[in-house]
């Protein structure tokens, strides 16, 4: 027999998801995919509406407003359910976190210039919300994206590893 010495398992560095907590992530996971399938669902049902609504920012051209509205909503459609059935899961990830922050970025934009604007992000429920509770809302659901992604990548490191 060896002698060999092994160190000793510093869990803490290590990411071994336990049964409990994949299950949280999981639920974490459904619930995001769900906002954004619902949200998605909503602003395809009315692109006319949605049109108007990015049209409010005064960002860009009506025609890109139009392409927008008719396209961004299946695109929050098919990345939330990428979410929750994970299938090219981390691409559904990436691409909703970026359209969160540059959205972010939008309203932020608007405000400054003093326009007073509603997102239309969840159709006529989110019409009479304040600027604090869109931006609320929206940095919740990035921070979600945000801690989805990490431990995905954490998990993928982790995986590769071993």
């Amino acid at each position: 027999m060896s002698n060999v010495i092994k160190p000793p398992n510093l869990s803490i560095f290590n990411f071994q998801p336990s049964t409990r907590s994949k299950f949280a992530w999981r639920i974490l996971d459904v619930i995001v995919g769900g906002i954004f399938v619902y949200a998605g669902v909503l602003k395809a049902l009315d692109p006319v509406q949605f049109g108007n609504d990015v049209d409010n920012y005064k960002m860009l051209p009506w025609f890109v407003n139009v392409r927008l509205a008719f396209y961004l909503p299946w695109l929050e459609i098919f990345c939330g359910l990428a979410l929750i059935f994970r299938f090219l899961y981390r691409g559904g990830l990436s691409v909703l976190s970026a359209l969160v922050l540059i959205f972010v970025g939008a309203t932020l934009a608007a405000k400054a210039r003093g326009l007073d604007i509603t997102c239309g992000c969840f159709g006529h429920a989110s019409q009479h919300w304040s600027f604090p509770q869109h931006m609320a809302v929206d940095l919740a659901i990035f921070i979600a994206l945000a801690a989805l992604l990490s431990t995905e990548l954490k998990r993928r490191r982790y995986d590769s590893e071993s």
